[in-house]
């Protein structure tokens, strides 16, 4: 769903840069967790303050979102060779290391009591044993899309990503299960954003985009295949190599009297089910290629052939 930063923070679209800053420190504040324990709403609502916060407090961000809206970070997913970067820390994506507690709380913090150290609690409160732990977090879910191979999803296989986290370049290897199609997404556990006060990290979420294959293209799990005969192969019928996923060229018996436009089953020569693993079907479109060019000799028996035909193809038709 599209999200507006801007009413998150409770701010007009033409706000300045330091009312954004304010608003962000008053929402902040209001849903802080340590201000509401065992609270999910305000924990959520925490967490949409950041995020609208980490992308309307930077400038190219806030363009991009300014000109496409919410879905500008999916339209800026990695492209191969091409690397996804965040910064670590528990402020999520982009960090806020620009807003430290005092200046979210207002005046000095004694981080040593609010985190475990003793000493007075930020909000106006002593710091009791409950108090000194901070509240387990899980860190931020990260997205990007990666374009594979058409092969690849439809029979499965490996795709190697190129991170950079705090600025020190990763490979991950993930693994693309068989069968997987445009919009598929795909879940790296732990991989996203670390998590504070003990919270497990984020996930990061992968989305495929699937490449066009040069000749097959995909029906749901049905491949689909257009093959040029000869007019004398659909005349007479024949047999033709015919390409598949799976089980490289298989030989298909093309009927005698087929027209362009027949279709043929190739059973499970498709793409395997993700849940079932049974495999679609192929579907073989024939097409009639016309020779061109003709010999002397072949024109002269085509004519004799047409003095034969009996048929009209158009008969009846209109």
């Amino acid at each position: 769903m599209s999200v507006d930063y801007y009413k998150t923070l409770e701010l007009s679209r033409e706000a300045s840069a330091d009312e954004i800053r304010k608003a962000y420190k008053k929402m902040a504040r209001k849903y802080h967790p340590d201000l509401n324990p065992d609270d999910a709403v305000a924990q959520q609502k925490f967490n949409e303050v950041q995020e609208a916060y980490d992308v309307l407090n930077d400038s190219d961000k806030r363009e991009q979102y300014d000109r496409y809206g919410s879905a500008f970070k999916g339209g800026q997913g990695p492209q191969p060779g091409y690397s996804y970067n965040w910064k670590e820390g528990s402020g999520g994506p982009g960090g806020f290391s620009d807003l430290d507690l005092g200046d979210l709380f207002g005046g000095q913090v004694d981080l040593g009591g609010m985190f475990g150290g003793g000493g007075s609690s930020p909000f106006g409160r002593q710091t009791g044993p409950r108090s000194r732990r901070q509240r387990a977090m899980k860190g931020q879910d990260h997205r990007l899309e990666i374009d594979i191979p058409f092969h690849v999803a439809a029979e499965g296989g490996e795709h190697r990503l190129e991170l950079s986290r705090d600025g020190k370049p990763e490979r991950l290897n993930i693994k693309i299960p068989a069968g997987v199609d445009n919009g598929s997404v795909i879940r790296l556990a732990g991989e996203g954003s670390p998590g504070s006060g003990g919270g497990e990290n984020g996930d990061l979420l992968v989305t495929i985009r699937v490449a066009p294959h040069p000749y097959f293209k995909r029906d749901g799990n049905n491949i689909l295949v257009e093959v040029p005969i000869t007019v004398s192969e659909a005349v007479l019928g024949a047999k033709v190599d015919v390409p598949t996923l799976n089980d490289g060229n298989v030989l298909l018996t093309v009927p005698a009297g087929s027209s362009s436009g027949t279709k043929l089953r190739l059973r499970e020569k498709g793409v395997p089910d993700r849940k079932t693993k049974v495999r679609g079907d192929q579907f073989v479109t024939l097409k009639i290629i016309a020779p061109q060019n003709l010999g002397s000799k072949a024109d002269q028996l085509m004519r004799q052939f047409a003095d034969y035909e009996k048929t009209n193809p158009r008969e009846n038709l209109w």
